[in-house]
Parts: C-alpha cells; sequence; structure tokens
C-alpha cells in the first residue's frame, strides 16, 4: 500500500468535523507558508539589487559624482571617495566594514541561503497542499454520502 492511499484510508477513518478541522489547519499553514515564500521572494530581491549596486559601484571611478539613497525614495548628492569599502546591513540595524569583494561575497551567500530555503519551503508547501486537498476531498465525499443517506 502506498504512503497516498493509506493517508487516504486514515482520513476516510475520521469523522466530518475532524476532516474540518484538518482542512482549516492545512489551509492556514499553506496561507502562511506561502506568505513565507513571498517574504524569501522579496528578500531575495533586495538582495539581488544590492549585489547588482556593489557591481555597479566597483566599477565607478574614484570621486564619481552621484545620488546617494538615504530612503526608498529620497536622494541627496553625493561623491565617491572610498569604493573599495562598503558598509553592510547585517540585521537589526547593525553594519559592518568589509572590502568590496567581501560584500559582493555575502550578498551571494545570503541569495544562496535564501534559494535554499524557499526550494525547502516550496517542497513542504507542496506537501501540505496536497493533505488540504485530499482532506477536501474525502470531507466532500462524506458529506454528498450523508446528503444521499439523508434524503432517501
Amino acid at each position: 500500500m502506498t504512503s497516498s492511499s493509506s493517508a487516504r484510508g486514515e482520513l476516510e477513518k475520521m469523522g466530518i468535523d475532524q476532516l474540518k478541522a484538518l482542512k482549516e489547519q492545512a489551509d492556514l499553514e499553506v496561507n502562511l507558508l506561502q506568505d513565507s515564500l513571498n517574504n524569501i521572494r522579496t528578500a531575495n530581491a533586495r538582495l539581488e539589487s544590492a549585489a547588482g549596486a556593489l557591481n555597479d559601484l566597483s566599477i565607478r571611478p574614484q570621486g564619481k559624482k552621484m545620488l546617494v539613497p538615504l530612503t526608498a525614495s529620497l536622494y541627496v548628492p553625493g561623491t565617491l571617495d572610498e569604493a573599495d569599502k562598503v558598509l553592510v546591513d547585517i540585521g537589526t540595524g547593525y553594519f559592518i566594514e568589509k572590502t568590496m569583494d567581501d560584500g559582493k561575497d555575502y550578498c551571494q551567500r545570503k541569495i544562496n541561503l535564501l534559494k535554499s530555503n524557499y526550494e525547502q519551503l516550496f517542497e513542504v508547501l507542496a506537501k501540505k497542499k496536497s493533505v488540504a486537498d485530499e482532506a477536501g476531498m474525502v470531507l466532500q465525499g462524506k458529506v454528498r454520502q450523508l446528503q444521499a443517506a439523508t434524503t432517501s
């Protein structure tokens, strides 16, 4: 017997209330996992942007005039002083000074970590979706059986 059919057999043994609770719980977990995947995608996009900015910054000559972002919508004029050192935001308001190559390496390692986490979460999400779908199908079947028994 395969694990899918044994799982369905376990679901068949459950009552309607238990199946409803299982389906609701699985749907809630699916929504939370989808939110987590969206957060990972957003963080990955920011890191890709930062890595691109570091690459762009590394090829600019010293003394080059540029706009420096203070916020997402506020830029001030500035001059590139040292292109070989960068400040890296490591989280919770902490910054460390790194060389340009170390900064690029940091971004790439974080991107790889996020991709790995994304793949793992995606697998868990697929399994949870499968459980929710299976519970929903069994629940619909039991409700139909109950309605048929009631109308006859």
